[in-house]
């Protein structure tokens, strides 16, 4: 049997993008298609580096290519990534970030900067280009969890506009207001002036490419919210709650503010913090302190997904304090796991939430 291009093609098509409910060729993701005697080699262009059917999407398309052509053939899958973008016009700002995702909470003290840190990282570990912008102004944490406490960005020149660096911890770029004052001042500023300078953060700033940037918003819904969305076309929100009724209430209104016609941004999905405390000498006990199912019975009465589900454990708070995330401190940790579904669920999510607004693919 002579091999063919149309073997191979005809062999992907059967193989589905289990996100986006088509098949690999359909979908633009099969390249570079090259045929010798006894090997076949190809492109799998994933819609983002972080995908976590990575492995089963290999492993598919290695079986279907042989039950094609052969099992005595050998198959060579180069496995990359083009991460999908619905910001496609180059006179944006941040034209070179493909997925802006805001991290929100109707209410403070719900864990909402430690689920955006460990977000960031989590992706970031995943093989995504990430940044992370510290926008709680009031309450800025991010720079203790990073453990950048203490550190200043560099402001470059470039033509005749200064900019600032970006610092950079755990393979992810970070700017926090942090970063510019200092940890026993306080910042007493109106609503303008606090908009002012987290628009600098995204118009007077060298982020380079990204594929994520993630934005840590303060909680509640005010003058931060609005200048986001009035600066930058944002992909969707993350909203975090805990199982309480009074954080679930607040949470709601969060959900409404991004739903605001004014404001008019996807809600991508919900994070329960504190969802249960395990012991961390009886890892199997859960004990529901805060309540039981909160944030899946509220995203499933707006019909959005649900994200994941942290327990309330001693390590999250350690690895906060200590300035290495959760999500990496201890890969077998059960908050590591937890925050690498939560992951793996977002990057699914975005990618589909792409797809059904006829993104496009930008080139990497």
């Amino acid at each position: 049997m002579s091999i063919t291009k149309e073997h191979i093609l005809k062999a992907l098509s059967t193989v589905p993008d289990p996100d986006l409910g088509s098949d690999l060729v359909t979908l633009n993701m099969i390249e570079d298609v090259n045929i010798s005697d006894s090997e076949v080699s190809f492109k799998v262009v994933l819609t983002t580096p972080a995908c976590p059917m990575k492995d089963k999407i290999e492993k598919a398309c290695i079986q279907a290519v042989q039950k094609e052509v052969g099992n005595n053939v050998n198959v060579k899958i180069e496995m990359t990534a083009r991460t999908t973008s619905n910001r496609i016009d180059p006179k944006e700002l941040l034209p070179n970030v493909k997925n802006i995702i805001a991290v929100a909470s109707g209410k403070g003290g719900v864990g909402k900067s430690t689920v955006a840190v460990n977000i960031a990282v989590g992706l970031a570990n995943k093989g995504a280009k990430v940044g992370l912008i510290d926008a709680d102004i009031y309450g800025p944490s991010i720079p203790t969890m990073l453990g950048l406490r203490g550190q200043q960005p560099k402001v470059n020149t470039v033509g005749e506009v200064q900019v600032l660096k970006p610092l950079e911890a755990h393979g992810i770029k970070t700017l926090s207001f942090g970063f510019l004052v200092a940890e026993d001042q306080a910042v007493v500023w109106r609503g303008p002036m606090v908009s002012s300078a987290f628009r600098q953060f995204i118009t007077d700033c060298d982020w380079g490419e990204l594929d994520y940037m993630i934005i840590d918003l303060p909680p509640g819904t005010g003058d931060i919210h609005l200048t986001l969305t009035q600066t930058v076309p944002v992909t969707g929100a993350v909203v975090v709650t805990t199982p309480q009724e009074v954080a679930l209430a607040d949470a709601k209104k969060a959900i409404g503010m991004f739903r605001n016609d004014k404001i008019n941004i996807p809600v991508i999905g919900v994070v329960e913090n504190m969802s249960y405390f395990t012991p961390e000498e009886l890892p199997n006990n859960k004990y529901y302190i805060f309540g039981s199912g909160g944030g899946s019975t509220l995203a499933q009465k707006y019909d959005i997904p649900f994200l994941g589900e942290i327990p309330l454990v001693q390590g999250i708070r350690e690895s906060g304090d200590s300035g290495t995330p959760a999500s990496i401190a201890d890969k077998n940790s059960i908050s590591s796991l937890v925050f690498s579904n939560i992951v793996d669920n977002l990057v699914q999510n975005v990618s589909i939430l792409n797809a059904k607004n006829k993104t496009v693919q930008t080139t990497p």
